[in-house]
Order: C-alpha cells, then sequence, then structure tokens
C-alpha cells in the first residue's frame, strides 16, 4: 500500500530535528526508502564537537540520474507558546497543516518520495535513477558538514548526478508560480578597526576608530549596489552588527569591529567583492583587518527543455504558468550546481521560519503530482 504523503508529512515533521539535531529523521527516511529497494547510505561528518547526519538514497545504478536534494533539519521554533499548537506535534486545522518545517521543507521531501513510490507501484519503468541527497544542516552554520561533504563524498565514489530539484519553498502567492533558476551570492564580511584606548576627556592622548569605522561601513554600502542583471536583482549589502565592547561613557575604544553581509550578483566574484571592500577600507584608514566567509557563490542556470517540463508539468497540475526568478535567500542548490544543473521549486514561502508554520493540505497532494509529473516526463525526455 502506498504512503499518504500528508500522514508521512506529519510523522517526519514529528522529529524535533533543529540543526544540528537529527533526531531519528534521517534514519526514518531510510528505512522507509530502503523498503523500495533504494541503496542508501547514511552519511556523518563531524568537526569533533558538532556530528551532521546526512543520506545519499539510489535507486537502480542506471544513467541518467535525477536527484532531489533537500534537508531535515529546522529553525527553531522560538516561544512555543506563541505557536497556536506544538510545533513538532502537527495537527490540520481547516485543511491547513501546522509545525516546524510544514513548508522548510520536510514536505516537499515526503512528497518527492512518494511521487517516486506511486510510479513503482503503477510499474513505471524508470530508465535511469533516482537519488536523493537530504542532509541535517541547511540551516544552521555547519554547511562544511552537509551537502558540501556529501558531494565530495560522491566524487569519490562515482556518483554522478545529471539533474537536481531542490525542494525549497519558492512559491509566492501560489503554488507552482515561481521556480527559482540561481540565487544571488552571499558572502559574511568581518572588520576591525583599530584606534588607542583613552579618557573622554583628553582625547589628544586617544584615537578613536569608531567615526573611521562609520566612514568605512558608509562607502562600503554605497559602493557595492549596481542596477542588476538579465536574471539578478541589485547587490545590496546590510550591516549586522557594529560593537565596540564599551560600558561606560568615559573611555575612548581602542577597537570597533563590524559584520556585514553582502548579496551580490554575476557582476562580482568573491575576489572582485573582496577587492573593492578592502580598497575602500584602505582608502580610510591603514589600521584595520577585513576578512570574508565567501558562503554560497552566485550562479544561475539559463532556461532549457528541462525547466521547460517543470513549467508544463506545474501547469498540467495548477493550470499556473510559473516565472523564473533568482531572488530570496541562498541554499545547497548554490553547492549542487558545481555537479550538475539545478533548480529549485516547492512551496508557499510566507510562513517559513515563522511562528505557525504551516502548508495547505490540497498544496501537499498537489505538489506530490506535480513531481510525478516532472519525473515521468524527465525520463520522457532523456529517452528522446
Amino acid at each position: 500500500m502506498i504512503i499518504d504523503v500528508v500522514e508521512l508529512t506529519k510523522k517526519l515533521i514529528s522529529f524535533p530535528s533543529i540543526t544540528p539535531q537529527d533526531a531519528g529523521a534521517i534514519n526514518f527516511l531510510k528505512e522507509i526508502l530502503e523498503k523500495y529497494n533504494f541503496n542508501c547510505h547514511c552519511l556523518d561528518f563531524s568537526n569533533g564537537s558538532v556530528t551532521v547526519k546526512n543520506l545519499y538514497a539510489r535507486f537502480s545504478n542506471k544513467s541518467p540520474n535525477l536527484c532531489f536534494a533537500g534537508h531535515t533539519d529546522v529553525v527553531p521554533p522560538g516561544d512555543i507558546k506563541q505557536w497556536i499548537s506544538d510545533p513538532f506535534k502537527p495537527e490540520i486545522r481547516n485543511g491547513i497543516l501546522y509545525g516546524r518545517g510544514a513548508v522548510d521543507m520536510k514536505t516537499t521531501i515526503c512528497a518527492f518520495i512518494v511521487a517516486v513510490l506511486e510510479l513503482l507501484n503503477e510499474k513505471y519503468e524508470i530508465d535511469g535513477s533516482i537519488s536523493l541527497i537530504i542532509t541535517g544542516d541547511e540551516e544552521g552554520d555547519f554547511s562544511d558538514y552537509g551537502t558540501k561533504s556529501v558531494l565530495k563524498w560522491m566524487r569519490q565514489n562515482q556518483q554522478e548526478i545529471d539533474y537536481c530539484i531542490v525542494g525549497e519553498p519558492t512559491s509566492k502567492d501560489a503554488l507552482g508560480d515561481t521556480i527559482k533558476i540561481g540565487s544571488r551570492g552571499s558572502a559574511n564580511f568581518n572588520l576591525k578597526c583599530y584606534g588607542t584606548q583613552g579618557h573622554v576627556a583628553y582625547s589628544q592622548f586617544a584615537d578613536n576608530p569608531v567615526s573611521r569605522m562609520m566612514l568605512m561601513l558608509q562607502r562600503i554600502k554605497d559602493s557595492v549596489p549596481d542596477r542588476g542583471s538579465e536574471y539578478f536583482d541589485p547587490s545590496n549589502c546590510e550591516i549586522t552588527t557594529v560593537d565596540v565592547g564599551n560600558d561606560t561613557t568615559n573611555i575612548i575604544p581602542g577597537l570597533i569591529t563590524a559584520r556585514f553581509n553582502v548579496r551580490y550578483n554575476d557582476h562580482y566574484t568573491p575576489d572582485i567583492l573582496f577587492a573593492l571592500i578592502n580598497n575602500i577600507c584602505s582608502e580610510v584608514t591603514k589600521k584595520y583587518e577585513l576578512s570574508m566567509d565567501k558562503g554560497r557563490e552566485v550562479f544561475v542556470v539559463t532556461p532549457n527543455q528541462y525547466t521547460d517540463i517543470i513549467v508544463d508539468s506545474i501547469k498540467k497540475i495548477t493550470g499556473i504558468n510559473a516565472k523564473f526568478s533568482t531572488s530570496g535567500g541562498t541554499s545547497d542548490a548554490a553547492f549542487i550546481k558545481d555537479m550538475c544543473p539545478v533548480v529549485e521549486f516547492g512551496l508557499l514561502n510566507k510562513t517559513a521560519h515563522k511562528i505557525d508554520e504551516n502548508v495547505a493540505v490540497d498544496d501537499i497532494y498537489k505538489i506530490t503530482r506535480i513531481y510525478k509529473e516532472f519525473i515521468k516526463n524527465f525520463f520522457e525526455l532523456k529517452k528522446l
């Protein structure tokens, strides 16, 4: 008997898998997939203090290999008292399923799995392979031990994929209205500016770095924006924290630190962006240190016959003409694009990470049908 996708989703949501805790979610999926002849590899990667559990599962060894990528980890629920119900005890009310991960993104993992199982139950001959990359760290700061490490393991073990769909929530106003074909890059910067500590009454004996930091940050924020490009919004810089660690009013600080994030488009590479910002800083002062975490880099997948069949699948099930976008945040698609073409398509994103995260039950069934239609069309296209 085929698993009901809503019941499967409710069960997966019930695992409190807050990054980097797995709470049993990965093994739960592994046991299901193994029953249907998926070859499953539980892949644990660690830095010694934190261990991330991941899963790579593959049905058949033939080519081409169509892959689905997703994550079972979720962000913390916040104040549980503000939820209409326990975030890890999913409930359906008035046709809406509530729970942490309902949108981002346990539901789409279940939808893809059920879509595959339905095809197998119908004796549909998959002329190739279907695989899943499921990670336990996408929402946290441990990305080195999730998809990046899984992809490294895949290369070492000759596990190639030909196309990948990531089930992140991409829809804006209605299921199927948006497909992400790329994303801006995200780079986090740490900036330190040095001075000389002293008494505010004797400023001639001190060197206050605060004004220099303010000048640098304003010039950086003014210099980064551009007009965007064919597929991308303009680049943007947001200052996230500025701190002198000073609890008194009569001390000039000797050090000020700042952190800022730049979401950049294809006008930049990480090296070009760093050089631009470093040059701005050096024009203001020589007494600074700048470092950058590259994070996820900018990418875009030019629309082609495969994106066309995603559009056609959505149109058939929902009647909606999907639009291509690169807006919003970044995802593990930025790592997967180095192995194969990748797009993102999933549920409505308006309640992602929010209190009372939720998804319409009707949308759960619809996206399962969309994935099923896409899988069939993908392999039919490969036959041509």
